[in-house]
């Protein structure tokens, strides 16, 4: 068996995402859901809001969400997740205001999977939602319909963090992707971690967007394909030419209104649409959710394992007493060797998915051959570039 216990460029083949989105929902899976369109239930909050009062209700709503996310469609509406929307037009005045404030600051965040041009994107809008309006942020993150969903996904003790789009008129879609973690890979480095983890990534973070607009379809609303989240390889997958196209005939949009949010499992195939309307500014605010459990045990300072350590690997290569195997083993257990969590405003993903690790500064450094000096000075930039 080729690669047993791990994917390759070929894996998620264009005949398994046929078969696996060829399935239909049925009413009877999703008895809470008010109706069902495209293959995603969407479920009225106005109706479903007292099941969250009552422990048992909010199990059993709860527990139909985590199906619906898992082994259903992958994806689920939940209309007028807001019963009062002035929270969400206060939030979008302020983040009006971070745009224009950044854009006067030269600032203006890259995306990971869409072209620049007419799309603004605030970079952790969660913080500076708090920072700048603390009483909104209580008014607007303080809703139990979503904590409820995030809990279905990740049970308690999840961490949120939210990043504002704003699509303009004429505003290009972004290309089809899987999410956070792997999504945010190339696919060279997706391939090296093994099966169990790629499943492992679609159930450590859940995927949402609240709409702050009327977002109907030529507001280029969030590209769906249902059911594609359960393509084993997907990660692989979704980076071809011909499961792109595949997904550009086959995915599904839905309209939103204001107070609606959408939620999806991180491994479903998705992109955010074309506007091609001529007066909407579609803004959603896309949430990122991640589970308690992605955290180490210890807290260690790294970087002054990596300020230690770099004169000594220096020689160890000099002298042939470590060979490239080595090296890099000695670096990944002390420098941190993952991009996030990050500050993207400025630590962004120039050039690709993930903004340069810390590791890999050190590689950099001990391949060039950089002085001790040299490579302080670099481990203190890149430690600056990401403090929030």
């Amino acid at each position: 068996m080729r690669d047993a216990g791990y994917f390759h460029q070929d894996s998620g083949t264009l005949a398994e995402l046929e078969a696996l989105t060829a399935r239909r929902l049925e009413g009877a899976q999703v008895p809470l859901a008010a109706s069902l369109q495209k293959n995603v239930p969407i479920y009225d909050m106005g109706a479903l809001r007292t099941h969250l009062g009552d422990t048992s209700a909010r199990r059993d709503l709860m527990a139909e969400w985590a199906w619906v996310l898992g082994q259903g469609p992958g994806v689920l509406v939940l209309k007028s997740a807001y019963a009062d929307t002035a929270p969400i037009d206060r939030a979008t005045a302020v983040y009006e205001a971070i745009i224009a404030r950044e854009k006067a600051a030269g600032g203006g965040g890259a995306d990971h999977f869409a072209a620049a041009g007419a799309n603004d994107r605030i970079w952790n809008s969660l913080q500076k939602l708090c920072l700048d309006d603390p009483e909104c942020f209580a008014l607007y993150f303080g809703n139990p319909v979503i904590d409820a969903v995030c809990e279905a996904w990740l049970g308690p003790f999840h961490q949120m963090t939210a990043q504002v789009n704003l699509v303009r008129p004429g505003g290009k879609a972004q290309s089809a992707h899987r999410d956070f973690h792997l999504g945010f890979q190339t696919a060279e480095v997706a391939a090296r971690f093994p099966a169990h983890v790629h499943a492992l990534s679609a159930i450590m973070t859940l995927q949402g967007a609240i709409a702050h607009c009327d977002m109907p379809l030529e507001s280029g609303p969030t590209q769906l394909l249902p059911f594609s989240q359960l393509v084993p390889g997907g990660y692989m997958a979704y980076r071809r030419a011909e499961v792109a196209a595949y997904f550009r005939e086959h995915a599904v949009q839905l309209p939103l209104q204001k107070g609606d949010a959408l939620f999806f499992n991180p491994a479903l195939y998705h992109a955010a649409g074309d506007n091609v309307s001529s007066d909407i500014n579609r803004m959603a605010n896309l949430v990122q959710v991640s589970s308690a459990f992605g955290r180490a045990m210890e807290a260690v300072d790294r970087m002054a394992m990596c300020r230690a350590l770099y004169p000594a690997l220096l020689r160890l290569k000099a002298g042939g007493q470590l060979d490239v195997a080595g090296i890099d083993a000695a670096i990944g257990a002390a420098a941190e060797g993952y991009a996030f969590p990050t500050n993207l405003d400025t630590d962004p993903p120039v050039g690709g998915l993930a903004p340069e690790t810390q590791a890999a500064v050190m590689a950099r450094a001990l391949d060039a051959g950089w002085t001790p000096e040299a490579f302080e000075a670099a481990l203190q930039a890149h430690a600056a570039k990401r403090v929030a």
